[in-house]
């Protein structure tokens, strides 16, 4: 009898810890319940899975920039005087301002690449002409052709002096053995958060910088949705190059991918130090845009925000590409409602992606977002990897960040917003012809799966927000 009160007691204790370990999390409450549930009653399973996979925050110090509030506020002032801009996209910078401290840049030049030899030509063609730095960051670096060309140019750039900084993710790219010739040449490599058991930051799947950028000099900045690999470029297996979309730029928004770059960069290093030369005097005047961020280091997303706002705005039209398309219940709202309000919504997404696990998920959607008048085009021709947002006829988003939960909180991520009719235009135009190489799904295909894959779907849903 004792052993049993001791038992009784011990689980009365465990569930008490766990409800107030997982309460001060401050999650939704669902999946503040799902979790207390799950650790309570499989305490031995369920806590190697919350430490590893759970919705927790990456405690870190970040720089912070002085006077850049204060010279957001007065943008912010100046913007509502501005009798140029529609209001939806004042709605949108302002967002942008107050979650992400993004301002409302230039770029004097803008050009997007949607095939990977013609991006990774130009990129080599400014790294090899840089005189004073180049900063990369990328989640994959394959040991490949490309990825060895490209190193190749670091090395020689670092052998003249050219401070050369290149930060991989811990997990997705090559590691320190492959970047080993630029530090001998006097560049610098670091891993971000490289999975340590004993680490208490480090939390193998989550907390990923999963950006691809790239800024030469201060002056010439990249970002999009490439990484550095022959998946991009020739392609792989007898696969084609993958269907993908980046953009070169110059002008004001370069400093703030800049200013991106090192956040992580202090980071991964431990180095503070910022030279006012990374940041040099930038032309103004051109299309104008934000760099948004977002990351599991934050109490907001910037990057769902941002898209659900301007879904949530549309008036005609939203054309999104993702290979990923798994949307928590606000973006399942905002794309069901956009619809609803008869505003052509369209999704393109990958026929085969490259994790039957997402695919699933993504699928167990569709049937929802089908009934509600969205369009969900498949595309086969090669791997759909663009993360592309078109919304009316002046907002055009490109940068790395999928449509789901893990890019949205547990991975870092950086977009561009572009507030300019020739941009939205060009990416309608290109997403207008992957439609036409693309297989329209019906209400009828999703409702009409054989129930093995409908009920593979069911089950991947379950794991939405770990995806």
């Amino acid at each position: 009898m004792d052993w049993q009160l001791l038992a009784i007691a011990a689980e009365v204790l465990w569930v008490g810890s766990v409800a107030v370990w997982i309460a001060l999390e401050r999650r939704p409450p669902a999946a503040t319940l799902a979790w207390i549930v799950g650790l309570a009653l499989l305490p031995v399973v369920g806590v190697p899975v919350y430490w590893f996979f759970g919705p927790r925050r990456l405690a870190r110090k970040k720089r912070r920039y002085r006077g850049l509030r204060e010279r957001l506020e007065h943008q912010l002032a100046e913007l509502a005087r501005e009798p140029s801009l529609p209001s939806d996209v004042v709605r949108q910078v302002r967002l942008g301002v107050r979650l992400d401290e993004a301002p409302l840049a230039t770029a004097t030049v803008l050009e997007p690449y949607r095939d990977g030899v013609a991006l990774f030509d130009a990129l080599c063609r400014d790294v090899a002409a840089a005189r004073r730095s180049v900063h990369l960051e990328y989640y994959i670096w394959e040991p490949d052709a490309t990825g060895r060309r490209l190193l190749e140019l670091l090395i020689e750039r670092a052998r003249a002096g050219v401070r050369a900084r290149v930060v991989v993710d811990g997990l997705g790219a090559a590691g320190a053995r492959f970047f080993a010739p630029l530090v001998a040449a006097g560049g610098q490599f670091a891993r971000f958060n490289p999975p340590r058991l004993v680490s208490l930051r480090s939390r193998l799947l989550n907390f990923r910088t999963h950006r691809k950028i790239a800024i030469v000099d201060g002056r010439i900045g990249y970002l999009g949705g490439m990484n550095v690999g022959d998946c991009q470029t020739t392609g792989t297996g007898g696969e084609p190059p993958w269907r993908d979309c980046h953009l070169r730029l110059e002008g004001t928004a370069v400093r703030s991918l800049q200013r991106t770059f090192f956040e992580n960069w202090q980071f991964a290093t431990g180095d503070a130090g910022l030279d006012p030369l990374d940041f040099p005097a930038l032309p103004e005047g051109g299309v104008r845009l934000q760099i948004l961020r977002s990351g599991p280091d934050r109490d907001v997303y910037p990057i769902h925000e941002f898209i659900f706002t301007a879904i949530a705005g549309a008036d005609e039209r939203v054309w999104l590409a993702s290979p990923y398309v798994v949307p928590d219940e606000p973006m399942l709202a905002a794309l069901r409602s956009a619809a609803h309000r008869g505003v052509d919504v369209r999704l393109l997404v990958p026929e085969r992606g490259d994790s039957r696990l997402v695919a699933a998920a993504g699928r167990a959607f569709q049937a929802e977002l089908l009934a509600s008048g969205v369009q969900i085009w498949e595309y086969g021709p090669a791997m759909l990897h663009a993360k592309t947002l078109v919304v009316d006829r002046e907002l055009a988003l490109v940068g790395s960040a999928n449509l789901d939960n893990r890019s949205f909180r547990l991975n870092f991520e950086v977009a561009a917003a572009i507030y300019d009719g020739g941009a939205a235009d060009c990416l309608a135009a290109w997403f207008a012809e992957d439609l036409a190489v693309a297989r329209r799904i019906s209400l009828r295909d999703a409702l009409r799966r054989r129930w093995p894959a409908r009920l593979a779907e069911s089950g991947a849903r379950l794991f939405a927000a770990v995806l």
